[in-house]
């Protein structure tokens, strides 16, 4: 009896451990969501306003033909963007992005297409490495605090890949899988082709209520374009990129309270059980010793 409730302690203090390292991850987890969704909201209009203008662009200037615009005549290679965690403990926020890609896959792949992967984050590298699979390039250490500097970086090889093309080592078509941040309890998968250019996407199409403003190209909208698009494809990826973090962020709090929750009824269990076996002791003491007296008196 003694053992057993050694045991439970051992097990309690272990548990105990585990739940302050979850309850201190949790707190943490919510203090950085808080800065995470400012920045997705200060970022999303930005990323909605060079949408407009360069729906504009492709929509009003009747002389575009932009490498960026382009559909490729029988595309043979799609490069696809992943965007994951840097670290675990976050629920499934990691495997849902990585199931949609294999869902993508096999969709490119039944249609003719090699898939090229690109990779954010240590979980998705991780994952590619420990099946042995190739990958183009892989960008790690951000995930959580994603900065312009790295989304321009992955923009501009994803840009210069599709420009070259399949024939000369790059791609046909860009696709990007991210987790959008709805709410707190929300965070949903996206799969949004980036490339050849869809300027003007569900969620971002204007009513039809709603007039388009008139604008003026100088010095022409092909011109226009060379800068407008490097901006927006950067700034799609930038949004894309603290989407992701914000999601990961609001996964984590929510697995690290559901670990604390669980903790905690696991120290009730175990506190219960280590009561059950003190009071066998106790009573097998008792027992041992009634039996004992009574022995004694038999005996004279």
């Amino acid at each position: 009896m003694g053992a057993q409730q050694r045991i439970y302690r051992q097990r309690s203090r272990s548990v105990q451990s585990t739940k302050k390292i979850t309850r201190a991850m949790e707190l943490i987890a919510a203090s950085r969501v808080v800065k995470a969704r400012e920045r997705v909201a200060q970022t999303t209009p930005y990323a909605r306003a060079i949408t407009r203008a360069v729906s504009a662009v492709a929509t009003f200037s009747t002389d575009v033909d932009h490498p960026l615009t382009l559909e490729r005549q029988n595309p043979t290679k799609a490069g696809v963007l992943i965007v994951t965690s840097d670290r675990g403990l976050a629920g499934a926020y990691s495997a849902n992005a990585l199931k949609n890609y294999e869902a993508l896959r096999e969709l490119l792949e039944g249609e003719g297409r090699e898939v090229v992967p690109f990779l954010a984050g240590r979980k998705a590298e991780g994952y590619f490495r420990f099946r042995q699979r190739d990958f183009e390039e892989s960008w790690t250490g951000f995930s959580d605090k994603p900065t312009y500097e790295v989304a321009k970086e992955i923009g501009d090889r994803l840009t210069a890949d599709f420009i070259k093309g399949a024939d000369n080592g790059g791609v046909d078509e860009i696709h990007v899988i991210y987790t959008q941040f709805k709410s707190m309890v929300t965070q949903e998968v996206q799969v949004v082709r980036l490339l050849p250019l869809e300027v003007v996407e569900e969620e971002e199409r204007a009513s039809e209520e709603e007039l388009y403003p008139l604008y003026d190209f100088e010095p022409n909208g092909p011109e226009v374009l060379d800068a407008l698009l490097p901006q927006y494809v950067n700034s799609r990826i930038y949004n894309a990129l603290l989407q992701s973090a914000a999601s990961e962020l609001a996964a984590r709090q929510a697995a690290m309270k559901s670990a604390t929750d669980n903790a905690e009824e696991l120290l009730k269990t175990y506190t219960r059980l280590a009561n059950q076996a003190r009071q066998a002791e106790i009573t097998q003491e008792i027992s041992e010793i009634v039996s004992g007296a009574s022995a004694l008196a038999d005996a004279k």
